[in-house]
């Protein structure tokens, strides 16, 4: 898998993450506003980070953290929808680009380790 396209879909969505918090209250903005965005810029900024180390287990370690915000970044937009922040459709469109980059993650991670036995 060409690492490029992960790194570039993972900044790709936390772009968007940006583009939709900027619609939540203004109460939100040191809460969900804050930790969201933070999740979101942890997955491309980790994924950055251990690839610039040069160590594969540092690498494979920082994809680890990567995977875990996204997870996080993912229950997060859920909630923003529970809580009429956004639409349906903004969380469905938000999901699915979130899934893929989820499913990029765990497929480098998993080669990763299966490398290294």
């Amino acid at each position: 898998m060409d690492k490029n396209i992960l790194k570039k879909k993972a900044h790709k969505l936390a772009f968007k993450g940006y583009i939709l918090t900027d619609k939540f209250p203004k109460n939100e903005l040191f809460g969900l506003t804050s930790q969201l965005r933070r999740s979101l810029v942890s997955v491309p900024s980790n994924f950055i980070e251990g690839f610039a180390r040069n160590k594969i287990k540092v690498f494979e370690n920082h994809l680890d953290i990567a995977y875990g915000s996204l997870a996080e970044a993912k229950y997060q937009m859920y909630f923003a929808l529970e809580r009429e922040y956004i639409t349906k459709e903004e969380y469905l469109d938000f999901y699915k680009d979130a899934e893929e980059v989820s499913k990029m993650l765990w497929s480098s991670i998993d080669t990763i380790n299966k490398n290294l036995k």
